[in-house]
């Protein structure tokens, strides 16, 4: 599998993840299609949060973790529902997918 981003074609892992973290907007837009989502503010700041993780820790948060960064910082209030509301496969996991990152480490990964 691969998407095409900026008319590159960027390879993945087989569950659909970049090898190469891309931190374009378009890499968020092109995956974000491809999993049936369509992108609003508060997915937007998820991205951004991820990312940043990403770039500060070398990998992204668990589920746990993220959601009491998100509900304190990025978008006050936010509960796990809310979070599966912008991404119904896992937040932690197709965000971090929408996001342009690699696929995170999983349980016991952190």
């Amino acid at each position: 599998m691969s998407y095409v981003i900026n008319g590159v074609e960027k390879e993945t892992d087989a569950d659909g993840y970049l090898l190469e973290a891309d931190f374009s907007d378009e890499a968020v837009q092109v995956i974000a299609a491809a999993e049936g989502l369509e992108l609003s503010d508060d997915h937007w700041k998820v991205v951004n949060f991820l990312r940043d993780k990403y770039r500060e820790d070398g990998h992204t948060p668990n589920f746990r973790a993220m959601l009491k960064e998100v509900s304190e910082d990025v978008i006050p209030g936010c509960d796990s529902k809310a979070l599966y509301d912008l991404f119904p496969i896992g937040p932690a996991k197709q965000g971090c997918k929408v996001a342009g990152l690699p696929q995170p480490y999983g349980k016991g990964g952190y």
